[in-house]
């Protein structure tokens, strides 16, 4: 077995759902869950910043080949995110709450691992 495989797509979106999370807590955020799932799709984390709830989604990149892991950030995910983010406000019966949502993305391809937080990254239209 080759030492210096690289590690699936799903390796490494778990390895920066990992980074993100800790890097979130440093930064003053409670995560509440983490990979919430329902019939629609998945959020990878929500979190509290303050009073406001936070739908993070987690963009990791091993290599700068095909760009910012931010610019995978599709409009059509932005709106399923958006959709995922309702219907989490529905299932747990929470009404009017501040809410915003965040892109973490992680940049694997150096030696330490960059996270940046992109707050409010995008605003969807009702």
């Amino acid at each position: 077995m080759n030492p210096r495989r690289t590690p699936s797509p799903r390796a490494t979106g778990r390895q920066g759902e990992d980074l993100a999370a800790e890097f979130l807590k440093k930064s003053g955020y409670r995560v509440l869950e983490r990979n919430y799932s329902c019939k629609l799709g998945e959020i990878d984390i929500i979190a509290r910043d303050g009073e406001t709830l936070v739908f993070i989604e987690v963009k990791a990149r091993r290599s700068s080949a095909f760009g910012p892991a931010v610019d995978a950030l599709t409009l059509a995910k932005q709106k399923r995110l958006y959709r995922l983010a309702l219907y989490y406000l529905q299932r747990k019966k929470i009404k009017d709450q501040p809410m915003r949502f965040d892109v973490v993305a992680v940049d694997m391809s150096r030696e330490k691992e960059e996270v940046t937080i992109y707050k409010n990254a995008f605003e969807v239209d009702q």
